[in-house]
């Protein structure tokens, strides 16, 4: 068995493997003619219970074949130009590379004698990041496993910040589009039920700033705490984009700790374009970037950035067996002083390669293309009386759902988008999203390939309302 450890006796075997499994991939990739082929759960769960793990196939070849018929196959596909649904990307073959140099050389980036020069590349791209928002000098951060890790930490040092055991009395400010990590952070946090204040949304669902001000009042007239104000820099549903330069204003005038949640948006620091659409993030207290969605990186790839790296202290703790609070004195530079977690991959790795062989504004725009790509996939939708489009994109995401003259009842209409939705999925022909608006049924596009274009679009769209009115004119069957 010691055959199959990474070390300097097994390279070669090491490099044969990869290779092949490389192969496959490479392989799949070229041959793949849609997003997902359409397997059940039903379908794929035999083939996987069937497999006996205390019985293994002992060959690299094998085990590639069976992981053919039980992954690679049936695998959802975000390179392909018609996987429109979620905030996953296609990867850059840079940060690829990265991954397959981090995964052998397996360096944990919790402290300097286990990552060494690693250690020092977060470091600098923690500062580069920092200095694109515009946070200032004293700026710090930390690598994390995604946005909701972020989130958590940044409100962790909001709610530190207050320097008060009265929990009962804090709240948290977020907009009804915000993402659901911030209530799930404010239960962790030990925050109250009612601690998250939820803001409306304009007609463009961004924070309504009025309202926000209103609330903040309420809040100091009653006594409580304003701990945090989270805008949201691409939210989740609609990519839209709060006011941040409004909101930070008034986390000024109220005291309240402003955190930018940019997981979506902060492909928007290396736009050529478009950076002027997050004016006003170089005034938070912290911010969350997901290089994972919109710098085209491998999950996981994200941050949490400070303005102020002392008050990362929040999340620091010394073990004798780790990081002993000499090491400070001794400028031992231990990441795992400002992180969460404990042991932590080397993502920062993949982020790194990408700048050194494409640059930020390759990254930019790619970014960009999908942002243009967006705007005419609007157009598109806003001119085809069959859809009702909700609000023209700020980022990559389109909102809208199928929308037929001869049916007024809007639960029918509800059950005919989800039926597209299931039916087109089903199909494998594309993969697509879906959301409530107002308590209806909408679909949702996230253009996050710039392979996707305008043809995949209509083609799609065309898709989604044959399956649509394929489910009316059955449903009209039924009814007669």
């Amino acid at each position: 068995m010691r055959s199959h450890l990474l070390n300097d006796t097994t390279t070669e075997h090491y490099r044969r493997s990869v290779t092949e499994g490389v192969e496959r991939v490479a392989a799949k990739l070229a041959a793949t003619d849609r997003p997902f082929t359409g397997v059940t759960a039903d379908d794929l769960a035999p083939r996987i219970d069937a497999i006996d793990l205390d019985r293994p196939l002992g060959d690299t070849t094998a085990v590639l074949d069976e992981l053919e018929d039980v992954y690679l196959r049936d695998a959802v596909y975000f390179h392909h130009p018609r996987y429109l649904a979620h905030l996953n990307c296609p990867v850059v073959i840079p940060a690829v590379l990265g991954e397959a140099v981090l995964s052998a050389v397996n360096s944990s980036l919790d402290t300097w004698d286990q990552s060494a020069g690693g250690t020092l590349i977060e470091r600098k791209l923690v500062d580069w990041t920092a200095a694109r928002i515009g946070l200032g000098p004293a700026a710090d951060g930390v690598f994390t496993s995604g946005g909701t890790q972020s989130n958590l930490q940044a409100l962790l040092l909001a709610r530190e910040e207050t320097k008060t055991q009265d929990l009962g009395k804090l709240r948290v400010f977020a907009s009804e589009v915000s993402h659901f990590s911030v209530q799930k952070s404010a239960k962790l946090l030990g925050l109250g039920p009612d601690a998250v204040v939820v803001v409306p949304v304009d007609h463009d669902k961004r924070m309504q700033t009025v309202a926000l001000a209103h609330e903040l009042e309420r809040c100091a007239e009653a006594g409580l705490i304003p701990m945090a104000v989270v805008a949201t820099a691409g939210t989740t549903d609609f990519g839209s984009i709060d006011p941040l330069p409004e909101i930070a204003g008034l986390c000024e005038q109220y005291g309240a700790w402003m955190h930018v949640d940019a997981a979506y948006g902060c492909g928007l620091l290396a736009s050529l374009k478009y950076r002027h659409r997050i004016d006003g993030i170089e005034r938070a207290d912290s911010v969350t970037v997901d290089y994972h969605k919109s710098f085209f990186q491998p999950v996981s790839s994200s941050a949490v950035l400070v303005r102020d790296a002392a008050t990362l202290r929040h999340a620091t703790y010394h073990a004798e067996y780790l990081n002993p609070r000499r090491m400070v004195s001794e400028r031992i530079p231990n990441q795992v002083d400002k992180s969460l977690q404990t042991t932590r991959r080397f993502d920062a790795l993949k982020l790194w390669m990408t700048l050194r062989v494409m640059g930020a504004d390759g990254i930019g725009a790619l970014f960009d293309e999908v942002c243009d790509l967006a705007a005419e996939g609007w157009k598109l939708l806003a001119a085809d009386p069959r859809f009702d489009v909700v609000v023209e994109p700020s980022l990559s995401t389109l909102v809208f759902r199928y929308v037929p003259a001869a049916v007024t009842d809007p639960a029918e209409i509800d059950r005919a988008n989800l039926y597209a939705r299931k039916a087109l999925f089903a199909s494998g022909d594309a993969v697509v999203a879906g959301t409530k608006v107002s308590g209806r049924h909408y679909l949702k596009f996230t253009l996050l390939n710039p392979e996707t274009t305008t043809a995949d679009i209509t083609a799609v769209l065309d898709l989604i309302a044959g399956h649509a009115e394929q489910y009316l004119g059955e449903s009209l069957d039924r009814a007669c």
